[in-house]
């Protein structure tokens, strides 16, 4: 005679609770949210002067798509943090190279960048407004100097922390100090760099958002700027959720980049 065990309360939860379950979940939440928002603003239970309903919102959306305004905005936007991201990129990696790599690099060049660091970086606008004047250039640099010490230091720690026996391996087997950089010390410091990468991403968003705001005639920052002078709420919620989505996908963008070049890793 055979018995039946019945699953007991926590395999039960567990079976709730697997993969597919939390990634349905965790689309259902925001969208669960937006429903109580609509459903709240109708209710009247949240005032339209204070936040405006999604419907209104998306409303506002479609009319600056329509209009071209958005895209104008967008395309300004977005060439000025892919130009910041690539000026300051390739200072922070090439700066971190060279102090990861060097004692007296270390001594002489990290102590300056690191009080340079404890500045808020946001708070150094005026500055330079003066030195560079009003148009695209200090754009450009804020957003360069914002999205330069994540990848600087992420490169230093990365180069840091190569495992010294594949670089005695390479010294054994005759490698030149480029093949050594090339094969050994940078696929090692890949991974680090990229966190760096995805972080001076959101931190290029997170200031442009700033400079479009205080000094800018175009780009999304000053759509939102525009708008809080003729009191659009709709389009500043609008514009800022595009931001948002705009640092989702190049994050996304840069995750897609990871997971291809440390594919070797699987």
């Amino acid at each position: 005679m055979t018995t039946v065990t019945t699953p007991a309360p926590r395999t039960r939860r567990r079976r709730l609770l697997d993969g597919r379950t939390l990634g349905v979940v965790r689309w259902l939440a925001p969208v669960a949210l937006l429903l109580l928002w609509q459903l709240g603003s109708a209710l009247g239970w949240i005032s339209e002067r204070a936040l405006p309903a999604p419907s209104l919102v998306l409303q506002a959306g479609w009319e600056t798509i329509r209009s071209g305004e958005l895209l104008s905005a967008l395309e300004i936007s977005g060439l000025r943090v892919a130009e910041g991201l690539v000026l300051g990129g390739l200072a922070g990696i090439l700066l971190g190279v060279l102090v990861g790599s060097s004692r007296i690099a270390d001594a002489t060049i990290d102590p300056n960048l690191q009080i340079l660091r404890a500045l808020p970086h946001l708070g150094m606008i005026p500055l330079f407004i003066i030195w560079f004047g009003i148009y695209e250039l200090p754009k450009v640099l804020m957003v360069a100097l914002g999205a330069m010490f994540p990848l600087y230091l992420n490169t230093v720690s990365a180069l840091r922390q190569v495992n010294t026996r594949l670089l005695e391996t390479a010294t054994v087997l005759g490698f030149s100090r480029w093949q050594r950089f090339v094969r050994v010390i940078l696929p090692s410091s890949a991974p680090q760099i990229l966190v760096g990468l995805r972080q001076s991403l959101a931190i290029a968003w997170i200031t442009l958002i700033v400079c479009e705001q205080i000094n800018a005639t175009s780009g999304i920052g000053y759509m939102i700027n525009n708008a809080r002078d003729f009191y659009r709420l709709d389009v500043i919620i609008f514009c800022l959720v595009v931001y948002g989505a705009l640092g989702m996908v190049t994050d996304a963008i840069v995750r897609v980049l990871e997971r291809r070049a440390l594919a070797y890793r699987n």
